[in-house]
């Protein structure tokens, strides 16, 4: 079971949520050294102390992230911080300010 799990409905096409979403895993390799992968319309990121995927469908984006016990302090901030992103990417912004302050 996820530590946090964050659902946003959208209005983007399919391929633009995955644009979006992919956006912000490029600047999360580069920021913080996450691996990503895509399988289907599931993106998968993983990198010491948290891991999780952000599962697309048509409408609706759901982030589910385990957080490592150096992590679990945090989570109601990184949760509230995750949550203001998701907002912002999913709801016709896609993204510069969340693929900025994505963590």
């Amino acid at each position: 079971m996820a530590d946090i799990t964050l659902v946003e409905d959208h209005a983007l096409s399919m391929d633009g949520a995955r644009a979006a979403a992919q956006k912000v895993a490029d600047q999360m390799t580069a920021d913080y050294e996450m691996t990503c992968s895509w399988e289907g319309d599931v993106l998968s990121f993983k990198r010491s102390g948290v891991s999780g995927t952000l599962a697309l469908t048509e409408g609706r984006a759901q982030l589910d992230i385990n957080l490592g016990f150096m992590l679990k302090g945090f989570r109601s901030k990184i949760e509230e911080q995750v949550g203001r992103n998701m907002r912002k990417l999913f709801n016709g912004d896609a993204g510069q300010d969340a693929s900025k302050d994505a963590a």
